[in-house]
């Protein structure tokens, strides 16, 4: 039985270019760390790809590692089963961290992982390509020449479109695009770092000179600071069905909740109930307000 095709409809959705490439892409997306393929799978994932198609939402955007590999494969089996046409979606993972295995080469950006870890990913998201692959953190063990090598070779190779960055330096990323210009490679296009009204250095400081000189673009995560902006954890309790109680094996979440119980968390809290104050006044919610607070940015 044949799938119909669900035709996508930005409805009022705003885009921007990203970088100075010419990919448009929508001003929110939808990630798949610690959601499809971690504490939710199967038909919730189609519900949930669904409702952001459906509202105009068609930047989908995922990691080899999220779930050691079953993000992706939920993923890429939700949008198969939805009837989602390919060319009407931005389809992004991120390369570095590979699916769990120990071997020496199953992770990394060298040459070889970037080439082996592209070919599985695409594997699990039953596509022939995505538009864009992201080194999901830098590498000091390889050379850069290596890293934009292997990136110049995936997308001459057409598994993807464009590359780019995730929590890089700025002076990492204006040696990616020296080292891409004296050889005649292709620079990376954008960077993947956190966002929210208590992280802000990197994005609104640090890369201000490769905004500047590069027109580089810049996608975001953790607009939300990890749940704290969204007022769930105002009391200092964790939730049962929040994601600090279901997700607790992850390395990340094991930093929020530490976070959660030190001054430095009661602190936060105080500032978020502030924050509150400011959205009831505007007749919206905190994480409303935290959400049109970073795509006010310019370069996000």
């Amino acid at each position: 039985m044949t799938t119909k095709i669900k035709e996508y409809d930005p409805k009022n959705m705003i885009f921007r270019r990203l970088g100075n490439t010419g990919l448009r892409v929508p001003i929110l997306s939808l990630g798949g760390w610690l959601s499809y393929g971690g504490s939710v799978n199967g038909s919730q994932v189609n519900d949930i790809i669904k409702a952001a198609f459906d509202a105009g939402i068609n930047f989908f955007d995922t990691a080899e590692s999220y779930g050691n590999g079953s993000s992706e494969l939920e993923m890429g089996r939700a949008i198969k089963e939805l009837g989602l046409r390919r060319s009407s979606l931005v389809i992004s993972t991120k390369l570095f961290n590979g699916v769990g295995r120990k071997g020496p080469n199953d992770r990394g950006l060298s040459r070889k992982h970037l080439i082996e870890g592209m070919n599985e990913s695409l594997e699990r998201l039953q596509m022939d390509y995505v538009d864009i692959v992201f080194a999901h953190c830098p590498d000091p063990d390889v050379p850069m020449l290596e890293i934009v090598r292997g990136f110049t070779w995936l997308i001459n190779q057409g598994k993807a479109f464009y590359w780019g960055t995730s929590n890089w330096s700025a002076i990492q990323i204006e040696e990616a695009h020296h080292v891409a210009h004296a050889h005649g490679l292709i620079a990376p296009a954008a960077d993947q770092c956190c966002y929210n009204a208590f992280n802000r250095k990197r994005v609104e400081e640090e890369y201000q000179h490769v905004y500047d000189r590069y027109n580089y673009g810049l996608t975001t995560y953790s607009p939300l600071d990890g749940g704290f902006l969204t007022g769930k954890y105002n009391s200092g309790e964790i939730p049962q069905d929040s994601r600090y109680a279901t997700s607790q094996q992850d390395p990340w979440i094991a930093t929020l909740r530490e976070l959660l119980k030190s001054d430095k968390g009661k602190e936060r809290i105080s500032k978020v109930k502030k924050l509150e104050v400011i959205a009831n006044e505007l007749q919206s919610d905190l994480a409303t307000l935290s959400l049109a607070w970073v795509m006010k940015n310019p370069h996000k």
